[in-house]
């Protein structure tokens, strides 16, 4: 039994309740950064900069959780190199996705050496998922290793990002610039790079009419861009235009901590082991430290704590248009969506914070759910990494797995080459395209078809939703092979195959004997062709999505 930490509006860890967590567990402790994470003594403005030297062995576009961690890894790797990290606002950002790590980016975070990271942030352990359907529950747990069960974490998204650039400014070999890449420096050939050699640096806000002085800076090696999902430079890689899938609408539950480790744990599939508590004051969440999906609203309704005495809630919005706030539109659509996914007769105390959170919210915010294949770079000098390169739904929250393995692949190839030599860089991209595939194909891929089955806008679409969660509840390997999917650890599109055309079966099934709830009625032989049209449609959920994930 330990204290987790909580931390107050000054980010000081303070005591709280004691829980089940093991003591070694990253999110206690301290991170040995910690003093640099509110410094701005390391950080040169671009009036600075325009005075110093502008030649780099690195330069890296983007301080978020991607651009950081690679910068640091490039420092650790690479000693005597001078790296340059260009960030537009170093002040701790505010976003309502990105807080919540699977098990995978765990694992590539301790790889990265910054194991500790997730200290001194109120950071919460997660075990697995909770997920409720038309009033039966299930809960699908993380994994487990040699060394007992694998976790996850959630927290504020810009409190881990601070962490992540205080262990860059702590590097004596790494130069942070606040200011803006205007443009990437390089040969232009038919108006596409062939090859970049640098990046234009511009004042931190740049004037309307482009009368801002730049300065160009030359990197020796590599340029990374890891601008993040609004990249502005992703169009010089990949041309195609960008699928909006749907809208996250952020809320934010206050509460009191948890007093106990009961329902933290519950047997794997299906179960009643849920907590249902009265007082809204409370932790309102069925499985605290999990990930909580509710099922039955307009779209999925995704709940996970930020830290002990916060929880966002993360409620879908299916298709490219978003209801208009300024009618009430918006506000009527979650409160539907709300109240069918935490009935208040099921969840009395989730359903009461809920709507006091939608009325209490002045703003709703929101934001676009994109996918994004990767594109293989054949561009010398640069490399895309992270969100700029790779998009995926948030709804399974495998983002930074994907974006943080893409970096330990990358950097462990790239000591073992010159990084000045653009054949061996074209060698590392070509291998590193290779090994970073499964991994990225299995969670972009289940991000994009698990969000089309539990949106559910047609009945075929409902009919394998419900044909998915009786899959999940049976445990065993239907339920664990899945969840390693979901946490980045089971890096298997074959795997992934197999298990998504079982629940396509077991739908079959389901319809065929008329045993759906979600699709029922009709005569023998409608039912038989309902159910090989609904195989059909879960063909052309996954397939079209794997083979754009295959695409050089």
């Amino acid at each position: 039994m330990t204290v987790p930490m909580l931390v107050d509006e000054h980010h000081e860890p303070k005591s709280e309740s004691p829980l089940d967590e093991n003591r070694n567990w990253p999110t206690h402790g301290t991170f040995e950064y910690t003093s640099y994470y509110h410094s701005r003594r390391e950080i040169i403005s671009f009036k600075e900069f325009s005075a110093k030297s502008k030649e780099f062995d690195f330069v890296v576009i983007g301080a978020g959780p991607i651009g950081a961690a690679l910068a640091y890894k490039l420092a650790k790797d690479w000693p005597k190199s001078q790296i340059l990290v260009v960030e537009k606002n170093w002040a701790e950002p505010d976003r309502i996705v990105g807080e919540l790590m699977q098990p995978g980016g765990c694992q590539a975070i301790e790889q990265l050496g910054l194991r500790n990271v997730f200290s001194d942030i109120g950071a919460v352990p997660v075990h697995g998922y909770y997920i409720s359907y038309r009033g039966r529950q299930l809960h699908v747990p993380y994994m487990h290793d040699a060394n007992g069960q694998l976790r996850g974490v959630s927290f504020h998204h810009g409190r881990l990002v601070m962490n992540l650039r205080a262990a860059c400014k702590a590097q004596s070999n790494i130069l942070c610039v606040e200011g803006s890449v205007t443009e990437l420096v390089g040969q232009v050939d038919n108006g596409r790079f062939t090859t970049v050699r640098g990046v234009r640096v511009g004042p931190q806000r740049m004037q309307a009419d482009g009368s801002d002085e730049c300065v160009d800076v030359i990197s020796r090696k590599l340029t990374f861009v890891c601008d993040g999902i609004t990249s502005q430079f992703r169009k010089q890689l990949n041309e195609r235009p960008v699928e909006l899938i749907s809208h996250f609408c952020g809320l934010v539950l206050e509460h009191e901590p948890v007093t106990s480790d009961t329902y933290f744990d519950g047997p794997t599939g299906t179960t009643s082991h849920v907590s249902r508590p009265v007082d809204a004051k409370g932790n309102p969440l069925p499985m605290p430290h999990n990930g909580n999906v509710m099922l039955d609203g307009v779209g999925p309704v995704l709940l996970y704590q930020m830290s002990e005495r916060e929880t966002r809630v993360l409620a879908d919005i299916p298709g490219p248009l978003l209801p208009s706030e300024s009618n009430g539109q918006l506000r009527e659509t979650l409160r539907t969506s709300l109240s069918r996914a935490a009935p208040k007769h099921l969840y009395p105390g989730l359903h009461a914070a809920l709507m006091r959170s939608l009325d209490d919210s002045r703003r709703i915010r929101c934001i676009g759910s994109k996918f994004i294949p990767a594109t293989a770079n054949t561009i010398d000098g640069a490399v895309w990494i992270g969100d700029a390169l790779n998009v995926r739904h948030p709804l399974t929250g495998g983002g930074m797995t994907v974006g943080l393995w893409d970096v330990v692949i990358l950097t462990d190839l790239l000591r073992t080459h010159d990084a000045a030599n653009p054949r061996q860089v074209q060698r590392v991209k070509a291998q590193w395209q290779w090994r970073r595939r499964p991994r990225a194909l299995v969670v972009n891929v289940l991000s994009v078809a698990l969000h089309a089955l539990f949106a559910a806008e047609t009945k075929e679409l409902g009919l394998l939703r419900e044909a998915c969660f009786d899959y999940l509840a049976k445990g065993s390997y239907f339920t664990m092979q899945p969840s390693g999917f979901l946490s980045g650890l089971l890096p298997s599109p074959m795997l992934l195959v197999f298990h998504f055309f079982s629940v396509a079966f077991l739908s079959v099934y389901l319809r065929i004997s008329d045993k759906s709830v979600a699709y029922s009625g009709g005569s023998l032989v409608y039912r038989v062709y309902s159910a090989f049209y609904t195989l059909y449609i879960a063909a052309t959920v996954i397939l079209p999505v794997i083979w754009r994930e295959l695409q050089p």
